[in-house]
């Protein structure tokens, strides 16, 4: 028996500040990494499909760990059915003979386990199978939205399960559930009854899906949140598997060593101008003039930048880009600091963590703070999670607690390839 498998990472990682999620650190590797590994080493897998946003084909092309059975890395649709449809139709389109079993797996989904995959394809047949776990939570109904939401019934959880990946089916079924992905696909808007994973599409054709026990391990990764919990979770396979003191090797195996790790300074301060609006960390504040400089002012993407520049010993962020003809007036920052991500990444140098401190007696930054370290996540694609950003009136002290500059300090850490 063999299968091809079709990974989707194609989501746009709202809940993660807009950052490809599956490209972020998890215990030592990308997520993305850990599942497409698990499959490269499974005999039965004869193939892989990767799903991807299309403006991310090439980066995940040019991954130099990409695994062997990778074949194909297609772009993905507007949708999870429309991203689904377009990875089984690179399977149906490749040469040979349809597998024996084609299944789906969730990018985000990082631990899975060679015993998923043979209890899967055992339960599969001719029909389908897909692993399930139980619901440990009461399950209470809604009405309402928003702060008016109140309890319309309890709902038994006994008859009911949370659904994980791989979704697997018979190769016999792959052209009617492409067919069936695309129609999903078209039906797309608010109050769309399209089912929202594989397991919905078969039962709509009538084809019986086997549940299998699921796996804890196999937790979806959502939120920045879910990040610590699931690398404890991989780790602690890795100890269920190889005993504590093999866990602990492997797992110091994945982690940079210490020889690899880099750290980088930032300091910028900037006085404040009488005109324009006012740039931080990537974010507009309506109502604030901007900072003066001859970019346009931004001093925490100015003191992430050098902090980079730092850490990678390529100089300070005013050598790169002097204050004159070289670097056009008002230039954005935010495209300074993607410059100087490139330059980090080109020697080899990969951001790990920013620890930041903005001091400034106005606005009001408390409640932005979130949104600032997501938009900082980004440019430095990583997770927000890995993003500190902190905020202080300086007791008032200096030009700063005086109200005449803002000034930022940063921390980082970073990775330094073959270091």
């Amino acid at each position: 028996m063999h299968a091809d498998i079709v990974v989707v990472a194609a989501g746009s990682g709202l809940r993660m500040g807009g950052l490809d999620k599956s490209l972020i650190t998890v215990a030592g590797q990308p997520l993305l990494r850990w599942s497409l590994e698990a499959l490269e080493a499974h005999p039965a897998v004869r193939r892989v499909v990767l799903v991807t946003a299309p403006e991310r084909v090439a980066t995940y092309g040019a991954l130099d760990w990409m695994p062997a059975k990778v074949t194909q890395i297609v772009p993905g649709g507007a949708t999870r059915a429309a991203s689904v449809a377009a990875g089984l139709a690179a399977v149906a389109a490749a040469p040979g003979a349809v597998a024996d079993v084609i299944g789906v797996h969730d990018a985000a989904r990082p631990g899975l386990s060679a015993d998923v995959i043979d209890r899967l394809l055992a339960a599969c047949g001719n029909n389908a199978a897909a692993p399930v776990m139980p619901l440990s939570d009461s399950i209470t109904q809604v009405a309402g939205d928003g702060a008016s939401r109140v309890a319309a019934g309890a709902v038994r959880r006994e008859r009911l399960a949370a659904a994980q990946t791989p979704q697997v089916f018979a190769g016999a079924h792959l052209t009617a559930m492409i067919d069936a992905l695309r129609g999903g696909a078209a039906d797309s808007g608010a109050q769309s009854s399209a089912p929202t994973d594989e397991v919905g599409y078969l039962q709509q054709l009538g084809i019986p899906v086997h549940l299998i026990d699921g796996d804890a391990q196999l937790r979806k990764l959502t939120e920045p949140s879910d990040v610590a919990l699931i690398e404890t979770l991989l780790l602690s396979d890795a100890a269920r598997r190889l005993g504590s003191l093999g866990a602990v090797t492997e797992a110091l195996r994945s982690i940079p060593a210490l020889g690899a790790l880099r750290i980088g300074w930032g300091d910028d301060a900037h006085p404040v101008g009488t005109t324009g609006e006012l740039l931080l960390g990537g974010l507009a504040f309506p109502g604030s003039p901007a900072l003066s400089g001859h970019s346009d002012g931004d001093v925490v993407l100015h003191a992430v930048a050098d902090a980079l520049l730092g850490a990678a010993n390529l100089g300070d962020l005013g050598r790169i880009f002097p204050a004159n003809e070289q670097t056009p007036r008002g230039a954005d920052s935010g495209e300074l600091l993607r410059e100087v991500v490139a330059r980090a990444g080109a020697a080899g140098l990969t951001p790990r963590w920013v620890d930041l401190t903005i001091t400034a007696r106005s606005p009001r930054l408390a409640d932005r703070l979130p949104e600032m370290a997501s938009t900082i996540a980004a440019l430095l694609s990583i997770s927000a999670a890995a993003v500190s950003v902190k905020a202080s009136t300086g007791n008032l002290v200096g030009d700063e607690g005086a109200g005449r500059a803002v000034r930022c300090t940063v921390l980082l850490l970073a990775e330094q390839k073959g270091g």
